[in-house]
């Protein structure tokens, strides 16, 4: 069973210590968890400015670490879209607007691309990714640090939108993962940690204990990845 973290940091952390601040310690990190593989966003893109934040990035290269740009829309942005199929889009930590005209520019663009976009579920609310994902139906979108407490908004987005999937970063309640699988599809399920933001140690362990037929545990390792990075039929 092939394991890929759609949801990694690389780098420093403004309030901790973290091995992941280099590639070195975050592969010790993946090793120490069987994790074969990690999308990669630099912690200076999403904390500081995304420019030198996915510069950092240059020097990795995968299919270990796979390098994830975060992208600002605009003339004020981050400027043309890179080549790659997985992007973050952070309009909380750098206060542009997710339904605004250019950011519905740039999603139009990722969508004819088909690309697939992280989103971090505590920087927008619902009713922003619901119009986020109405004006751009076709645009696959990873909702990423929902929890348990957000099912119902999960629900209502999900019920009318198929692109849209979560990762397993959060989603520590009782069989949540396996309700998310029987009532959506596994396909719409990704493992992913957040860390070293949140913890890594749990969801590797939830995989393992799964109560999913093994198919459906091998989408949500990382054959959904795979297929989102075009390298998965």
């Amino acid at each position: 069973m092939t394991v890929i973290d759609i949801n990694r940091m690389l780098g420093p952390l403004p309030y901790d210590e973290v091995a992941s601040r280099e590639p070195e310690g975050l592969a010790a990190e993946l090793d120490r968890l069987h994790i074969d593989s990690a999308c990669v966003v630099h912690t200076h893109a999403v904390y500081g400015d995304p420019r030198d934040g996915n510069a950092s990035l240059s020097a990795v290269k995968g299919p270990r670490l796979r390098p994830v740009p975060v992208l600002i829309p605009g003339p004020l942005g981050t400027g043309d879209v890179p080549a790659g199929r997985l992007v973050r889009l952070c309009p909380g930590e750098h206060r542009w607007s997710l339904t605004g005209e250019h950011s519905l520019v740039l999603a139009a663009e990722l969508a004819g691309r088909r690309a697939t976009v992280l989103l971090a579920w505590e920087t927008v609310s619902a009713a922003e990714v619901r119009r986020f994902a109405d004006a751009c139906p076709t645009l696959r979108i990873v909702l990423t640090g929902t929890g348990y407490r957000s099912l119902r908004e999960l629900a209502e987005l999900m019920d009318v939108h198929e692109e849209l999937s979560v990762d397993t970063s959060t989603l520590a309640g009782h069989l949540q993962v396996e309700w998310f699988a029987a009532r959506y599809g596994a396909r719409r399920v990704l493992f992913g940690t957040g860390a070293p933001v949140t913890d890594d140690a749990g969801p590797r362990y939830q995989l393992d204990t799964l109560d999913l037929p093994k198919t459906d545990t091998a989408l949500i390792a990382g054959g959904n990845a795979l297929r989102l990075l075009g390298e998965h039929p």
